[in-house]
């Protein structure tokens, strides 16, 4: 997940916290100060009343059909103490004229008057609906939190995106740079000390793989030429040697195995420095390639060195399979698949190659139980060895691919080892 996406979920979960939060604490001071403004009106209104009432003034008419009502009456000492003096609360009061209850503030006062009686005045006055209220408050501050919200990640998101563009610029440098070939100097202009510093360390970083680069293809140069040069002469030498009549024939037993183990040797070292030199890119240069063509000028040649296996040898073409990749390295791919096909068939044996548009696959007879699809790409691992096998085909395949940017998987199906490769 990218980081924009962790940012705004975080900044989501946590302005989603903090707003409710705070509408809930909005909520309940606009109720309480709704109900203080009432408070007071129905402190004012109650005081008017008594002070006619204790005058002996005439009051106003009881109910004037609305919810703004009183009721006085005369209750007894023990009412009196039995009730708190002064007392508010919310209900609902039945309005006559329109036939329906409707809430109302209500406020109730204990008093006496000077011939030591007491009364009880109940006085109501129109409040809010707190029911139409709440969902009116709730709808709006939904409407406006959500609104909000929306507003505070979309600022988040742009500023990130300003803030990170030299971020962004120097991974897209990163993700095109190559090591080995000609690349674009970094330009990467940003007042930021810290972009400054990680473009500078960047920089720094990829001349010291360049550097690092370069004396690995000379050491590879010079190895390939440092090890191959005497096992040839060897080879040459034992071969002048073995045409000399007088060696008898144990003599030439022990020279032939010799030879095939210098041989062997030879060819372990080709494709170890044939795996570095991919393992480092050194094979950039990439072409349009058809497969097709490529195995079938050199499936011949195999047909013809193991021919005293009698393999039956199947091509099944649906189509043409193109590939950009190098093109040294694609007749590597084929090669290695062609021979592993051969190599590890048994007498009389089968080999079924298929290949369409988006696919190659070679099928081949063998041993037969499956090998470990988590070992057989690893280099050295043989699950049967032959004297013909180094052990690092299917790892020169496998490396190849990686590479190129291809699939392969192994599967046992029908007595038959499936290799495919695929985009």
């Amino acid at each position: 997940m990218k980081l924009i996406y962790h940012i705004i979920i975080r900044l989501s979960i946590v302005f989603t916290a903090v707003l409710a939060i705070w509408a809930v604490f909005f909520y309940i001071r606009m109720i309480d100060e709704i109900n203080d403004e009432t408070d007071d009106s129905l402190e004012d209104y109650s005081e008017q009343i008594i002070m006619r009432q204790l005058a002996g003034e005439e009051l106003p008419s009881e109910n004037s059909n609305s919810n703004n009502q009183y009721y006085l009456k005369e209750i007894t000492y023990e009412e009196a103490q039995s009730k708190p003096h002064i007392h508010y609360m919310d209900s609902m009061v039945y309005i006559p004229i329109k036939r329906e209850e409707e809430p109302a503030r209500i406020l109730t006062t204990i008093y006496r008057d000077g011939d030591g009686r007491y009364y009880e005045l109940v006085v109501a006055i129109p409040t809010i609906e707190k029911k139409d209220f709440k969902e009116a408050i709730l709808y709006w501050m939904i409407f406006l939190y959500f609104g909000l919200l929306l507003c505070i990640l979309l600022i988040n998101v742009w500023v990130y995106h300003q803030s990170n563009r030299p971020l962004h610029k120097l991974l897209a440098w990163l993700n095109k740079y190559k090591i080995g070939s000609e690349n674009v100097p970094l330009k990467n202009d940003t007042g930021i000390t810290e972009f400054q510093k990680l473009n500078e360390a960047v920089v720094m970083s990829m001349q010291r793989s360049e550097e690092v680069f370069e004396d690995q293809k000379q050491f590879i140069g010079n190895a390939s030429h440092e090890i191959q040069t005497p096992l040839a002469v060897c080879r040459n030498r034992l071969e002048n040697l073995m045409e000399d009549e007088s060696l008898t024939e144990t003599q030439l037993e022990e020279l032939s195995k010799t030879l095939q183990t210098l041989e062997q040797i030879t060819r372990l070292n080709k494709t170890l420095l044939l795996l570095t030199k991919i393992d480092n890119r050194q094979f950039s240069a990439t072409n349009e390639i058809e497969l097709n063509s490529i195995l079938k000028k050199n499936i011949r040649d195999y047909e013809e060195v193991y021919s005293h296996k009698n393999i039956d040898v199947g091509i099944r073409e649906a189509g043409i399979f193109k590939v950009v990749m190098n093109e040294t390295l694609a007749d590597v791919l084929v090669n290695n698949l062609i021979k592993n096909a051969f190599v590890h068939n048994v007498k009389n044996g089968k080999i079924v190659i298929e290949i369409s548009p988006s696919k190659l696959v070679f099928k081949n007879s063998g041993q037969d139980f499956p090998l470990d699809p988590q070992l057989i790409f690893k280099r050295f691992y043989q699950g049967n060895k032959k004297p013909e096998s180094s052990g690092l085909g299917l790892a020169l395949i496998k490396s190849i691919c990686d590479q190129e940017k291809l699939h392969i998987k192994y599967a046992f199906e029908n007595n038959f080892h499936r290799f495919e490769i695929s985009r």
